[in-house]
């Protein structure tokens, strides 16, 4: 077992930190954001309000939304899903569909969500736009959001017949979710400051 001195100062000083699952499993908190990848441990920064704010936004509008048509479950930001027994993420919002509800673990959920939002932090720029794009690209996530604050940039993927991630077409900055029939995302609405209510957003998407 790695003693709790050495692991806090990998934490403290941002060294590569490697153990087990058992060993990650063990350490893991929920004063501590970090994932497991391959045996490596990354621990997240400290989030900023802007990326709080925008989380908190939309997964009570993806939440009431889910509810409203009884979809499924939408969880978030410190759930982790745990892939191929290599990986343990925790993006910042997940949804899984109702008929797979059963793969909710105590503590994770085992396999693909269906769909996963993840907020671009400073320090997660190349891990969102990339290396999270292929990982659950290859997982088979059905469909992938990625928000930036800072360019004020929003881009959704959705899973093509090939098991390929295609770019979901923004109309009039309006985009339509592939897997949550009747959901759709304004993207102007993440730049307005204060965050509009998620009571008003969700009478215009219900019409």
């Amino acid at each position: 077992m790695i003693a709790p001195e050495k692991i806090f100062e990998a934490v403290e000083t941002l060294e590569r930190l490697r153990m087990t699952e058992d060993e990650f499993l063990e350490w893991y908190d929920e004063d501590i954001k970090a994932e497991w990848v391959d045996g490596e441990v990354i621990v997240h920064s400290p989030a900023s309000a802007t990326h709080v704010r925008l989380v908190k936004f939309l997964l009570k509008l993806l939440d009431d939304f889910v509810i409203a048509y009884d979809l499924g479950e939408v969880l978030g930001p410190e759930f982790q899903i745990r892939f191929a027994k290599l990986r343990r993420r925790v993006p910042d919002i997940l949804f899984i569909a109702k008929a797979r509800r059963e793969l909710i673990q105590r503590n994770h959920f085992e396999g693909a969500p269906d769909l996963i939002v993840e907020i671009v932090s400073p320090d997660s720029i190349a891990r969102d736009w990339r290396v999270k794009y292929h990982e659950y690209e290859a997982a088979g996530v059905r469909e992938y959001w990625i928000v930036e604050p800072a360019e004020q940039r929003v881009e959704a993927y959705a899973l093509n017949a090939n098991g390929e991630y295609e770019q979901i077409e923004a109309k009039h900055h309006t985009i339509h979710s592939t897997v949550l029939p009747g959901f759709f995302l304004k993207t102007d609405w993440l730049w307005q400051e204060p965050l509009p209510k998620v009571a008003d957003v969700l009478r215009e998407i219900f019409g």
